[in-house]
């Protein structure tokens, strides 16, 4: 029996123990209760919950952008920013981000002229700049509040603090510092990290935690300023629901945010959370998957009437 026989089916337990776990917490919540927060939700509020979507999906935009400069490859950058914006949104929708967020990636990248090992790498440098961009915000939330673990209760048992922090940020740091030394790769078994050149990093420590401040930038500014703990608390939740929502594969983290937003707020009133995750969820998921929806189509005629141009190749 191997392990990937069994992830599956954990994966499918724990979603029904989250589901479970949510109901639990949520069953006194009407929808009355839900209309309210949303209408006591100020203008500016919006706004500036919009523009946070506008940042965050800007620097996913830049994760491209990176992984294309390590790979000397120059592509437009409205192109760029399109095959990005339609990857994330359905990804972030759909689950399973490297199976329907790379396919989309590969149609748009092949018409460019890289090829599956490019595109694989892109895709598998994007990923590792969130992961570097996640770090790195955990490190520093955990050093300015380590005792935001202590929210979580038996959710997230291990005792996170400071020191905890210090060393996360120590090995963000190596990974920096070996760039600038150009260090031969690192070899795990027939894992192998090949360290980018020191403008790639610089990048990568720049963007990745942009969009991650931009994304939990929709939720702070949705919750009203009575019992908000303030950005980096809501920040830190972000960072443990989204990454909790990511290894679930649940379709839009559904119930995975909620819980854990939820249980990390718990001086401020549920329906209030709720609402600003409903917020969260039309600007960085619904909105951005119905452009995509959009734009999908427009670039398929787009690359269908190329090909049949007189010695057409099917590129845009």
């Amino acid at each position: 029996m191997t392990l990937k026989k069994y992830f599956w089916p954990v994966v499918g337990a724990a979603t029904i123990a989250v589901s479970a776990r949510l109901y639990k917490e949520l069953r006194g919540l009407s929808l009355d209760d839900l209309h309210d927060s949303l209408a006591q939700i100020p203008t500016h509020g919006w706004v500036l919950a919009g523009l946070c979507s506008l940042i965050a999906y800007a620097a996913l935009a830049g994760y491209d952008r990176i992984a294309l400069m390590h790979l000397d490859r120059k592509v437009n950058w409205l192109f760029i920013a399109l095959a990005s914006f339609t990857a994330y949104a359905l990804s972030h929708n759909v689950g399973a981000s490297v199976i329907s967020g790379g396919m989309v990636r590969y149609r748009a990248y092949s018409s460019k002229g890289l090829n599956a090992r490019e595109i694989g790498g892109l895709i598998a440098l994007c990923s590792f700049t969130f992961l570097l961009g996640a770090l790195l915000l955990t490190g520093l939330v955990l050093v300015w509040e380590p005792d935001i673990t202590g929210r979580f209760g038996d959710l997230l048992p291990m005792g996170a603090s400071t020191a905890t922090g210090r060393v996360i940020l120590g090995l963000v740091g190596l990974y920096a510092i070996a760039s600038m030394l150009r260090l031969r790769p690192l070899r795990i078994g027939t894992f192998q990290v090949t360290y980018p050149a020191p403008p790639v990093v610089l990048s990568q420590l720049l963007v990745g935690p942009m969009e991650l401040i931009g994304a939990a930038g929709i939720i702070y500014f949705a919750l009203p300023e009575i019992g908000n703990p303030g950005f980096v608390v809501v920040l830190g939740i972000f960072l443990v629901s989204f990454s909790a929502a990511l290894i679930s594969h649940a379709p839009g983290g559904l119930g995975v945010l909620e819980l854990v937003f939820v249980m990390g707020l718990p001086e401020m009133d549920q329906a209030d959370v709720i609402a600003a995750l409903l917020v969260f969820r039309l600007f960085y998921l619904l909105i951005p998957l119905a452009i995509a929806l959009l734009v999908i189509p427009i670039f398929e005629r787009t690359q269908f009437r190329a090909g049949q141009e007189p010695g057409g190749e099917g590129e845009p």
